[in-house]
């Protein structure tokens, strides 16, 4: 088996995670992320990196409320899938979820096997409380909008499944 290390992002990655999204975004399988989103979102990402020091892969946790985050922009390099790396990104994710006092995790994805094997299960529409969603619907986050399953976001959701694993 070919040897990674997953670690936590540093800004110097961020360039290279923009890099590694490119051929995704042209795929139109994830949305394209301005660069300083990402620098934003530095602290949220952590990377796969190769024994060369390559990045191959990365995906980050974003925080949506007190017990629910987000498991966004996973990407594994075309070379590398089917070598564990995904499977490692998301449990260092899952792991860093813990940490903070989350108790469930979101993805909106188009890899339903994946993430099916990792305990993730479609959800519905109603997966929050009434006074939850009058607080999330106020967020600006375009990913909050797609938890939400938000009628303006419906053109960028199109054949993903909306995902929940509780931890």
């Amino acid at each position: 088996m070919a040897e990674f290390t997953i670690r936590p992002a540093r800004t110097p990655d961020i360039r290279r995670i923009q890099a590694l999204l490119e051929p995704f975004v042209q795929r139109r399988i994830l949305l394209g992320k301005d660069l300083v989103v990402l620098y934003e979102a530095t602290q949220q990402f952590i990377v796969a990196e190769d024994a060369d020091g390559e990045l191959i892969g990365c995906g980050a946790l974003h925080v949506m409320w007190e017990d629910l985050g987000e498991v966004r922009t996973l990407i594994v390099a075309d070379g590398w899938l089917h070598h564990g790396v995904g499977r490692a990104i998301v449990e260092r994710l899952e792991q860093n979820a813990r940490a903070l006092g989350l108790s469930r995790l979101f993805c909106l994805t188009f890899e339903v096997e994946f993430f099916t094997r990792r305990g993730f299960e479609p959800i519905g529409e109603q997966v929050v409380d009434p006074d939850v969603y009058s607080q999330l619907i106020r967020s600006p986050d375009e990913g909050v909008a797609e938890f939400l399953d938000l009628a303006h976001v419906k053109p960028n959701t199109l054949g993903n499944t909306r995902m929940l694993k509780r931890l």
